[in-house]
């Protein structure tokens, strides 16, 4: 059978060490593929004035699937510094290149996991009836919109004549900024559609259809952001009657949401949101089960390329470490999304079998798993290295 191939994408920071360690549990398990490195991240931003080169475009076009690592993003005016001086004033501008990437291919569905591991001492706890102590198992799905809302990129400071007539127009806008100098004013957008708002509703029903789930959470902000968050919840009842009427749609305020899910998270098992609260609500949820070490994600267009993701960022500070300590999981967790996403379902069983095994024996723990503040000391305090974890998953397999 032909090998898959598979676009690497490091990035920077610790997303080089985690990814490597994850393509490793991928071989070990019987995964066999063809992996090419994209290249993506800051040292091409300071390099060439492009953090996400056209060739790694054409990469992610020719093979559809990608493994990304993390990246390092800097304030506009860090970015600028950090330029090679043969670049400074050539107009080049910084930005994501994750995001850039979501946008141009329309990666515009993002699931991001949350669900408990048992004997993780990360585990959410809290206090019952009594004395008593009670560990909530987790598990929900956050559907977040990806690639419009305040992440949509349309921003602007001192606004054009053209822009700031238009908002103007605006009674809201004459009423409250006007008195503001103009070279005073930044203004970001937050933009829904109604194509891809639908696209992740419909997703999060057919999600919880399929998981049989009674119930999806639209978590936004309607009674104040009207019209964006108001698309979005309309939508969802307008599929539920029509759609999916076994399915009932609640919706819950983010900021409301933040205290619920430490009172009762064992409630909610799919969440969807726009792009902000979408990253709000499930870095929350992550916080609950284990943090960002063991956050996971996905990402999936209409046109077939797809992004598998940990949520965590570089961590330069422990790339820089001669001994890697940071925890793999999240990588490899992402990477099992990968293949469930190509149809490799027993091979991801078995590696997130494995997983839960090393986690509930607790005989090899990163260093955020003893509750450890984060240095090259921990290994001496116990704490299993990158390494170390991922050797602990393969042998568990």
């Amino acid at each position: 059978m032909t090998k898959r191939t598979i676009v690497a994408m490091p990035g920077d920071g610790i997303g080089k060490i985690v990814l490597s360690e994850a393509i490793r549990v991928l071989e070990a398990a019987g995964f066999q593929a063809d992996y090419v490195t994209g290249d993506i991240g800051w040292e091409y931003w300071c390099s060439e004035g492009n953090a996400l080169p056209e060739r790694t475009i054409e990469l992610l076009e020719k093979h559809k699937i990608g493994l990304f690592g993390a990246i390092t993003s800097k304030p506009k005016d860090k970015a600028e510094a950090e330029l090679a001086p043969e670049l400074k004033g050539k107009g080049h501008v910084y930005y994501s290149p994750i995001v850039s990437m979501r946008q141009h291919f329309g990666m515009d569905i993002c699931m991001r996991p949350c669900k408990t591991f048992k004997g993780n001492p990360l585990n959410f706890i809290r206090k019952g009836p009594g004395s008593t102590i009670q560990e909530p198992e987790v598990d929900v799905m956050i559907f977040r919109q990806n690639t419009e809302g305040l992440y949509g990129g349309v921003e602007w400071t001192n606004p054009s004549d053209q822009v700031y007539d238009a908002f103007m127009t605006h009674k809201k806008f004459r009423d409250n900024f006007e008195w503001c100098p103009r070279e005073e004013l930044a203004i970001s957008t937050r933009i829904f559609t109604k194509k891809y708002t639908t696209r992740i509703v419909r997703a999060a029903f057919e999600y919880a259809k399929a998981r049989g789930f009674d119930s999806i959470t639209v978590c936004e902000k309607p009674n104040v952001i009207r019209e964006t968050s108001g698309m979005m919840l309309k939508v969802a009842q307008e599929m539920s009657k029509k759609e999916f009427p076994g399915i009932a749609v609640y919706d819950t305020n983010i900021d409301a949401q933040m205290m619920w899910l430490t009172k009762n998270p064992e409630d909610y098992h799919v969440i969807v949101a726009g792009n902000m609260f979408g990253d709000i609500v499930s870095d929350a949820f992550a916080g609950l089960i284990g943090g960002l070490g063991f956050a996971c994600s996905a990402q999936f267009s209409e046109g077939g390329v797809a992004v598998f993701e940990p949520t965590h960022g570089s961590a330069p500070k422990y790339a820089e470490y001669e001994t890697p300590i940071v925890n793999p999981i999240a990588m490899v967790m992402s990477a099992c999304m990968m293949l469930d996403y190509i149809g490799e379902k027993e091979i991801s069983a078995r590696i997130q079998k494995a997983i839960a095994k090393v986690v509930e024996d607790g005989k090899t723990k990163a260093y955020d798993m003893m509750k450890l503040k984060g240095s090259q000391d921990v290994i001496n305090q116990g704490a299993a290295t990158t390494s170390q974890m991922a050797d602990a998953i393969i042998a568990a397999l």
